[in-house]
């Protein structure tokens, strides 16, 4: 292990001591100065950071995820030791656009992994669990938030809620394959479930950012404007899974008569990029529209005329999620500073929500209506937050409210995007070993009875 990450290692330290001393002040350059190096340096920076880290967390096997968002925390908080470099792209427009278009590839992955079919099969078990499964983490998070943060605004302690919603179903799928257990009943309610957490908490996240846009210019939504909001995300996500049904499969038919590469890729990111427009455009996140577009184009695949080798979508995406997502999870790393972590109300906080997170989940097992399923397995594997749970915390943070004193302020500050992280962690790591222990159980009391 120590060859195969030697070279990396020294890259790295090289490429951080040549930012130290080449970061300038506008790394984006000015009119007509075009890129300025230091942002390439920068992004490579970061991406080699992403690998090593994620490396290095896959073989103690831990998500990769988690690796990038340690690395983004050690760059983050080398200003300890006195090493400024990396501060600079915090607040960098061009690190941050691509961060944006890196969660927007992550989303339409999301939905491409999402089965909707699969969801429909299992029926009132996975409805229940999923809607238990956000109602029950969405209240404990709004209380711990209004018990910790007593001062902040209501609406904060609602978005802390809904950052305990969705459920990152990528870990809980790695253990059923692990065991092979990827059929059994447990795993298609959880992964059933999981695609209507993600639909739930984003309806959630449109509501939510509505009202505090509302609220930074001064107007109040009534329950007839949240309601519309609701409505406008649910019309949104089935205009735009009808719509391509609809178009895309003729669309594709047409392109499969192309000779030039890359038509499928080119065509499936230009959908994705168009719904998330889309989406904004009627004032949901992008994201929403981004997610639409991988359910959509879940079962695509690319058939040319002339007998070319057959292409799947999700394994053309590979390469370029591979480039952008990474930059995502090093930048929420890299706004997470360690010394808020020296405050032992910040920690608790961040211990409670994090206790708050997984007894919300644990609810959600009593969704199950079906005999001789594991219920306890079911909680367990709705635990993770992942990806979902920072994507929410980095909106959250870029929403403004006003103060009691007329200053606009994040809704997710540094010290609760902190504590959002922690929690992020925690129920990632934990979710392999539980879910694990409870699925041997079963199987080694089925055994002995």
């Amino acid at each position: 292990m120590k060859r195969s990450l030697t070279p990396i290692l020294a890259s790295l330290f090289f490429l951080l001591v040549g930012s130290a001393s080449a970061s300038p002040e506008n790394p984006a350059g000015g009119e007509g100065q075009g890129l300025q190096p230091a942002i390439l340096v920068g992004i490579a920076i970061m991406l080699l950071a992403a690998k090593v880290c994620g490396e290095l967390f896959e073989r103690m096997r831990a998500p990769a995820v988690l690796g990038e968002l340690f690395a983004g925390v050690v760059l983050g908080n080398l200003v300890l030791f006195g090493l400024n470099g990396a501060e600079w792209l915090k607040t960098n427009e061009v690190v941050a656009a691509l961060a944006e278009l890196g969660v927007i590839i992550l989303l339409f992955e999301v939905g491409l992994e999402s089965d909707l079919k699969e969801m429909i099969e299992v029926g009132w078990s996975s409805l229940l669990v999923a809607v238990l499964g956000v109602i029950a983490p969405f209240l404990l998070g709004w209380a711990v938030s209004a018990y910790f943060i007593p001062d902040q605004a209501t609406l904060v302690h609602i978005f802390i809620g809904a950052t305990l919603c969705a459920t990152s179903v990528g870990i809980t799928a790695r253990v059923f394959k692990d065991l092979g257990k990827l059929n059994t009943r447990e795993a298609r309610i959880i992964l059933g479930a999981a695609v209507i957490d993600d639909v739930l908490g984003l309806l959630i996240l449109a509501i939510v950012a509505g009202a505090i846009k509302a609220a930074g210019t001064g107007t109040v939504l009534s329950m007839l404007d949240i309601g519309l909001i609701a409505l406008k995300s649910f019309a949104f996500l089935i205009a735009a899974i009808a719509a391509g049904h609809f178009l895309m499969p003729r669309t594709l038919r047409g392109a499969g008569r192309l000779e030039s590469r890359g038509v499928l890729l080119t065509l499936a990111i230009s959908f994705c990029l168009l719904l998330s427009w889309a989406a904004a455009k009627v004032g949901l996140a992008p994201i929403v529209g981004a997610f639409a577009a991988g359910l959509t184009l879940d079962d695509v695949h690319y058939k040319p005329a002339d007998g070319r080798t057959q292409r799947d979508l999700h394994d053309l995406l590979q390469p370029v999620s591979t480039v952008l997502v990474p930059i995502f999870f090093v930048l929420m790393g890299l706004k997470v500073d360690l010394r808020l972590f020296g405050q032992l109300n910040i920690l608790g906080f961040a211990l409670v929500l994090t206790l708050a997170a997984i007894a919300g989940k644990q609810i959600c097992a009593f969704g199950v209506v079906e005999k001789g399923v594991n219920r306890l397995a079911v909680g367990l594997g709705m635990i993770p937050r992942g990806e979902v749970g920072l994507i929410f915390a980095g909106i959250g943070a870029t929403l403004m409210l006003p103060s009691v004193s007329g200053v606009s302020q994040p809704v997710i500050n540094s010290s609760t995007f902190g504590a959002v992280v922690i929690m992020v962690i925690i129920t990632t790591l934990i979710t392999p070993i539980v879910l694990k222990w409870a699925l041997e159980k079963t199987s080694n009391g089925k055994r002995k009875g």
